[in-house]
């Protein structure tokens, strides 16, 4: 996870997958504009933080032991200044992450720790398929948690103007982790944004959320397969997961309903839904309840179809990546015995990335705000695409056609 726990976007194998869906946006607009310090006042600002951290508690040990020969690395920084974007629709990225592989790996990891499993449901309310579809997509359930060396990754971090505070709370919550006896410095290694373990804490998050589970009376996210589950299910609780309650269920949608509804952020009731002609994905009809759910068209009317209950809300703070945040979802529910995905009612004609650049910029050029101008479909980008197919008559589900591409570029 690279930020604080209610703002967390993931790392190693998510990271490499997700960062081609978007990027911090925000944060490269501090880059663009800060000023980075002078490497040689690296040492300087070091030992004034080596001064607040024992201020802080942590003791002279832990301090000495996780900072002696700690340097500043330039290509920490030229990685976090370099992530690239490149564009995936939803069907692109979860047949690629939701491979047959891990599909089996997730079965398997299921019967293995079983009982962990019910312990942990038991605890913290969570079923098993959700904490293991984040574990197989983080790290391979385990197999890539990375091996630079996390303080110095968050040294160099926390030093540089892009997101210093940030970074260094993480430092000083590495140092706490240390401080306890969880990690020793040489067992923090990590990807280069400093996330720790089999699910990619960051140690802000490991810090507050982390479990001892296996009884050695250490948290050990790194080695120890049960406290690893266990921290997942403890901060995956902590996001107001619902005991008992759905996550994701995929549907049918009819040809016709008012889809400027199909939002992530609309909730109505199931019977709405089912008023308006959604039905499971069989056909056969919704339960004619007042379960609060949100319809997501990830591609737009024709392509896959989603309810998402307000247990989906977890996934979008574990990661704000819409593709992302419905590609777990969609793994943890084959993981609980639902089938493969269908691909929509009708082929989905997808822009490439540099025609969602130029549709992006022909909105700014409306008015609206889309963010950074990126060949991302990101949320301020559906909101501009469905109120522009409103005003033009078309089909508001939000999602960029080449016809509304055409429409744009001659006025329309």
């Amino acid at each position: 996870m690279r930020a604080t726990p209610k703002n967390p976007i993931k790392g190693t194998i998510a990271a490499m997958a997700a960062v081609a869906l978007f990027t911090l946006a925000s944060g490269e607009a501090v880059a663009a504009s800060c000023q980075s310090p002078s490497p040689a006042q690296f040492p300087a600002w070091l030992q004034d933080f080596k001064q607040d951290a024992s201020a802080e508690g942590i003791s002279r040990q832990t301090i000495e032991a996780a900072l002696a020969g700690v340097r500043y690395d330039q290509s920490i920084v030229n990685k976090d200044r370099a992530q690239h974007v490149f564009a995936q629709d939803f069907l692109q990225f979860s047949n690629r992450m939701v491979a047959n592989y891990r599909l089996q790996h997730g079965a398997n990891n299921l019967k293995k720790y079983a009982q962990t499993f019910d312990r942990i449901e038991q605890e913290f309310g969570v079923p098993g398929p959700v904490i293991v579809a984040f574990w197989g997509l983080e790290t391979d359930f385990g197999a890539n948690t990375g091996n630079g060396p996390t303080i110095q990754s968050l040294a160099t971090l926390a030093f540089d103007c892009r997101r210093s505070a940030e970074f260094r709370e993480q430092l000083m919550d590495a140092l706490r982790i240390i401080d306890r006896g969880d990690l020793t410095p040489r067992q923090m290694r990590g990807p280069w944004a400093g996330e720790l373990g089999q699910v990619q804490f960051l140690p802000s998050v490991y810090e507050e959320f982390g479990v001892d589970y296996d009884g050695d009376g250490r948290r050990d996210l790194i080695n120890s397969t049960p406290d690893s589950l266990a921290s997942a299910g403890n901060y995956i609780k902590s996001l107001g997961w619902r005991r008992g309650e759905p996550w994701l269920e995929e549907v049918r949608v009819p040809e016709k309903m008012p889809w400027e509804l199909a939002d992530v952020h609309i909730k109505k009731p199931r019977a709405l839904w089912a008023k308006f002609g959604v039905t499971q994905r069989d056909g056969s009809a919704l339960p004619n309840d007042n379960l609060p759910a949100a319809l997501v068209l990830p591609m737009g009317r024709n392509g896959p179809a989603f309810l998402a209950y307000p247990n989906f809300d977890v996934y979008l703070e574990w990661n704000q990546s819409l593709t992302y945040s419905l590609t777990a979802a969609y793994f943890a529910t084959r993981l609980a015995g639902a089938p493969p995905l269908s691909r929509g009612r009708a082929p989905v004609q997808s822009l490439s990335l540099d025609q969602t650049k130029e549709l992006q910029s022909l909105l700014v050029q409306r008015g609206y705000d889309v963010g950074k101008i990126d060949g991302i479909i990101g949320e301020n980008t559906r909101q501009a695409v469905t109120d522009v197919e409103l005003k033009l008559g078309l089909p508001a589900d939000g999602y960029p056609t080449p016809d509304l591409l055409a429409r744009l570029r001659q006025g329309g």
